[in-house]
């Protein structure tokens, strides 16, 4: 039952946060002052709530480590949506125009943020965590990619197609990059660095969300296999390919660092956390 109290407690500042944000859609730098907090609150709910059903240290979100992980994991989540962009830049499907919205992208700052840091608590932080000390990790990336991938057909333009690119970039590369170090800031910081690259600097859809305009006044044209059409990028065929290069990157560390669990006896299991290398 301790899986349930520490969803519920995350989804709950989740959704406080997310009314926040709508209620002051078209207004940017209250999104900001929304979102911004919701991120941070959520961190400490999360700590707060997994340390007194688990009795123990929360080292997935040690906070001495998050600059540094948070800085890196932004660093690369931009740079993987940059390279998919400028491979539609220069194949002419994405053109740019000018500057957009500077305010619009601080609004987006904010969303993003909020959206980043609540989906890896939910997802890679209680449901991969335990799913994995039950049944692996391998089984358990599978399952909890697919479900994160499923949660997209939610989005007002989402596609099938769409939802399956997401379970294999989302749902693979981040929980690949939390199994990698152990720690959730690099992939939180993966989910808003690629988030804000699309949505507040490169003004493109996001999981087919309506998403505002950001920094660049843009627009995007040709085969939807290539653009993602209403869902965006990430239903892009090259989204796909970068992030199963990441993918494969990060649990091929994983694997060289020993922090790839097999399926383990229920006897085994109660000390999988506690004994994990770091």
């Amino acid at each position: 039952m301790r899986f349930v109290w520490q969803l519920v407690a995350v989804a709950a500042v989740a959704f406080v946060g997310g009314q926040g944000i709508t209620a002051a859609e078209g207004r940017p730098w209250l999104q900001l002052l929304v979102g911004v907090p919701t991120a941070v609150l959520a961190v400490f709910v999360y700590r707060w709530v997994v340390g007194r059903t688990e009795r123990r240290p929360v080292t997935e979100l040690a906070l001495e480590e998050a600059p540094a992980a948070l800085g890196r994991g932004t660093l690369i989540g931009g740079a993987l949506f940059s390279a998919v962009m400028v491979n539609l830049f220069t194949s002419g499907y994405y053109e740019v125009d000018g500057i957009d919205s500077r305010s619009g992208a601080m609004g987006l700052l904010g969303f993003m943020a909020a959206a980043a840091v609540t989906e890896e608590l939910m997802f890679r932080g209680v449901l991969f965590r335990i799913a994995e000390e039950r049944v692996g990790t391998w089984i358990a990336l599978v399952l909890t990619g697919t479900l994160f991938g499923l949660s997209h057909l939610l989005n007002p333009n989402a596609t099938l197609w769409g939802a399956a690119a997401i379970a294999v970039e989302a749902g693979g590369m981040l929980t690949a990059a939390y199994v990698a170090t152990r720690s959730l800031w690099l992939p939180i910081g993966l989910h808003f660095g690629w988030n804000f690259a699309a949505s507040g600097v490169f003004s493109t859809e996001v999981s087919g969300n309506d998403t505002p305009p950001g920094l660049l006044d843009s627009s995007m044209s040709g085969p939807s296999l290539l653009t993602g059409g209403d869902f965006g990028p990430e239903g892009s065929v090259y989204s796909v390919l970068f992030c199963v290069l990441a993918t494969i990157a990060f649990l091929w560390l994983a694997h060289r660092r020993g922090r790839v669990l097999p399926r383990r006896g229920r006897a085994e299991r109660a000390g999988a956390t506690a004994t994990l290398p770091r």
